[in-house]
């Protein structure tokens, strides 16, 4: 931190110049006392002084601050994409809309379920669902993000399919699990160091149930499944930092306020598994934005 000193100005002691206070009791009784007009009128050049002078440091100050605002900086956002690189292969759905061989093939049937283990925007090739996180928690986190901005997150079942499909969860968080179908659903959870839970989701139920919080960071994201309806398959990325991202149905990510330095992350998608054991970043102040990384359907289809 910058240290400013602000100089005190400090009256001269003069036997030849009245107290401030003698003065103004004097002025009352002698209007015309020349000697005690003298002293007040010293005594106000010095505090006009005083002010001007703590006005002109503290600008200084501010000024100084704003011009070099990296003296102090420790922290970069990540930006980045993953893409298809090649064809788009055609992936079949989970459930065909109008199949009566379904389980509750009125409510799950309604509509198609699609699989999503590749799900790629044709326009972009972006890569949804992909995860990019710090494997290990870092010795430094921003301060804004030393705690959950929220204490739930929510996951939620609907058209016979998790929502979302990949899941962030935070040691410090619990999980209410909802369902908007006309069906019962079970929420089975298979975590390697966490318990694992399984409980039945009633039709309709918004109130819903809410999951403990799972207090051991999981170095690979964890399978949740219905037992119900054995199609239904989703993830929960359970980590104690908050340096993770889920890519978007461009295949876009962002992690921000990351510490500067070089970092090694984990690129995960649910059917190749690890697409990078170590993905290495170095992050500045500001913004980062890397290169997309690419990988062919038969990298990730393996």
């Amino acid at each position: 931190m910058m240290k400013i000193t602000v100089p005190v100005l400090v009256p001269r002691r003069d036997s030849a110049i009245i107290p401030r206070v003698d003065c103004e009791k004097r002025l009352l009784l002698q209007p015309n006392s020349h000697s005690c007009r003298i002293t007040l009128f010293r005594k106000s050049l010095w505090m006009q002084k005083l002010i001007s002078l703590t006005a002109a440091f503290a600008a200084f100050a501010v000024v100084s601050l704003v011009a070099c605002p990296s003296a102090n900086a420790q922290w970069g956002t990540l930006k980045g994409q993953v893409l298809l690189d090649g064809e788009i292969p055609k992936i079949e759905p989970l459930v065909v809309k109008g199949n009566a061989q379904a389980k509750d093939a009125a409510v799950c049937a309604a509509q198609e379920v699609p699989d999503e283990k590749l799900v790629v925007d044709p326009t972009s090739k972006g890569i949804a669902n992909v995860v990019v996180y710090l494997a290990k928690k870092p010795t430094k986190i921003h301060p804004t993000l030393e705690k959950s901005a929220v204490p739930q997150v929510k996951f939620d079942q609907q058209g016979c399919r998790f929502m979302p499909h990949v899941l962030l969860v935070r040691t410090d968080q619990t999980v209410l699990v909802l369902s908007d179908d006309e069906a019962a659903h079970n929420t089975h959870t298979f975590p390697i160091k966490n318990r694992q839970d399984n409980f039945v989701v009633s039709p309709k139920d918004r109130v819903g149930v809410t999951v403990k919080p799972l207090t051991l960071a999981e170095k690979l994201p964890s399978k949740v499944g219905c037992d119900i309806h054995p199609w239904m398959i989703a993830y929960w990325v359970i980590l104690d930092h908050p340096y993770a991202a889920i890519t978007d149905a461009q295949g876009q990510f962002e992690i921000p306020n990351l510490p500067t330095g070089s970092h090694e992350l984990i690129v995960w998608q649910e059917s190749a598994g690890y697409l990078e054991k170590k993905y290495t970043v170095k992050i500045k102040d500001g913004e980062n934005i890397e290169k997309p990384l690419k990988f062919t359907s038969k990298q990730i289809l393996k």
